[in-house]
């Protein structure tokens, strides 16, 4: 039996606690019992992969979009930090764990294709650049030319001045994430393809029904389902980036559409009409939900920590209105509560491959063919790694304790290996930009007595949209 170095970590990743009532009678096996994904191959050493199928037709599916990140917890501290489940038919091996997880995302031995992403992004956003294998290097390095520092800093100053007209008038009460996801899009409106606040409703519109069809139950095209909404919205988007596109091509424009038309690589290579396309309609995605949730997680957390808030704040009246980018560079508190935001609430919860072989995977057997998904929310909460990892603590991330230091990826918001999220930066910067804006101006806390609930089903957000009361900083 060949002993694998995961394995002596099991007990402490299983030791997490876990709800009582999150122990349901599917997760314990009543609705489907134990049993191995695969034999392995005999003689390799390698282990069966553990788990159930759930209830018969859903699986664990709807557990999964109910309770999240706490659902994944509880698999591995029933199974370990490798498993297997059914949810909506699909049979797929749940990955928790910095070093499972590190194998995955690094993958060496090219054994983890990103064609895994097809079961939920095709086909409304093909071909963006996480979900590339071969062509995904040549793509990037063409892409990078999109976010240099110099492009950055334009990128950020276009974030500033939408966030400061989107934020003037705010009123007293208001639900967060919806005005976030709002703001979110006029700035990616602006900054991806320099178009007014309000000018582009029917994109946006387009956007968001895209969206809502990845997560379609019915994944057919009957009248008035998401999946045949989705489609519409996809075609509506083809059409608007590829009529642009000439335009953009011809222009000299600063923002990222112009800048991604006319990109090319030290080898002169550049994108074709298709890829461009593409690669737009893919990194709205990649953009404007997931800064939306983690604006609404940070000041979720900074309204139940007015300490934070006020040391945060503080950090911004110093710094004043309108900063550059290296002015937001130097909000290092905000930094940390972004970064511990992003820990406690990741954006892209899952991250999804599928392997081209058979596949030891920390002492696993992974048979070809195998739809894998990678759980961060595992990771980040690991007590392995994060002291008291369900309290929100910025500090963890700050000189000396740097928890996220103990292993590579005990924290991965944008994902590792050489698909990490190449928006990374600017994805800081816009959120940065709005709290700072928020800062200057607000004080906000909850309602009195209100209880959060996120809703896990597609980007996390949460159900009854944040309420908060503003009050504002004279």
């Amino acid at each position: 039996m060949v002993v694998h170095e995961q394995e002596t970590r099991r007990l402490s990743i299983s030791s997490v606690p876990v709800p009582r009532w999150l122990e349901s009678r599917a997760l314990r096996g009543g609705a489907g019992r134990g049993r191995p994904l695969a034999t392995p191959p005999r003689g390799s050493g390698l282990l069966a992969v553990p788990g159930d199928p759930g209830v018969p037709l859903i699986g664990h599916g709807l557990e999964w979009m109910r309770y999240g990140p706490r659902f994944e917890r509880a698999r591995v501290a029933r199974y370990g930090p490798v498993s297997w489940m059914k949810a909506f038919g699909i049979e797929m091996v749940m990955v928790g764990g910095a070093d499972a997880t590190q194998a995955v995302l690094t993958n060496k031995d090219k054994a983890f294709s990103q064609s895994g992403w097809n079961l939920f992004f095709d086909p409304f956003f093909r071909r963006g650049l996480l979900l590339l294998d071969a062509e995904h290097l040549q793509h990037r390095r063409i892409m990078q030319q999109a976010f240099t520092r110099q492009r950055l800093a334009a990128y950020a100053d276009v974030a500033g001045q939408v966030a400061r007209a989107g934020l003037a008038d705010l009123p007293d009460r208001f639900a967060v994430h919806p005005t976030m996801v709002r703001l979110t899009m006029d700035i990616g409106s602006q900054v991806f393809m320099a178009s007014a606040p309000g000018t582009n409703e029917a994109v946006l519109r387009a956007f968001t029904s895209a969206v809502a069809g990845t997560t379609a139950m019915v994944r057919f095209p009957v009248p008035g389902g998401r999946w045949r909404a989705g489609l519409r919205g996809r075609r509506t988007l083809e059409e608007y980036f590829t009529a642009e596109l000439p335009g953009k091509r011809a222009s000299a424009g600063s923002d990222l559409f112009s800048v991604l038309a006319s990109a090319q690589d030290e080898d002169g290579q550049r994108f074709t009409d298709t890829e461009v396309v593409d690669h737009m309609i893919f990194l709205m995605l990649a953009a404007l939900d997931t800064s939306a949730t983690t604006v609404t997680a940070a000041m979720y957390h900074l309204a139940r920590q007015p300490a934070w808030q006020e040391r945060a704040r503080a950090e911004s009246v110093a710094l004043g209105p309108a900063p550059d980018i290296d002015g937001l560079d130097r909000l290092t508190t905000l930094d940390l509560v972004v970064k511990e935001a992003l820990r406690l609430v990741t954006p892209l919860p899952t991250y999804v491959r599928r392997t081209t072989r058979d596949v030891d995977l920390t002492g696993y057997h992974l048979p070809a063919g195998t739809t894998t998904v990678v759980m961060p929310a595992v990771n980040h909460h690991d007590p392995t790694y994060w002291r008291d990892p369900d309290e929100f603590d910025p500090d963890r991330f700050a000189e000396p304790r740097r928890e996220d230091r103990g292993h590579r990826f005990a924290w991965l918001p944008f994902g590792g290996g050489a698909h990490k999220c190449i928006g990374m930066a600017l994805g800081f910067l816009e959120v940065k930009t709005i709290l700072h804006e928020l800062l200057l101006h607000h004080r906000w806390r909850l309602p009195d007595g209100h209880r959060m609930r996120w809703d896990w089903s597609n980007a996390p957000f949460p159900v009854d949209g944040l309420p908060v009361h503003l009050d504002r900083v004279r």
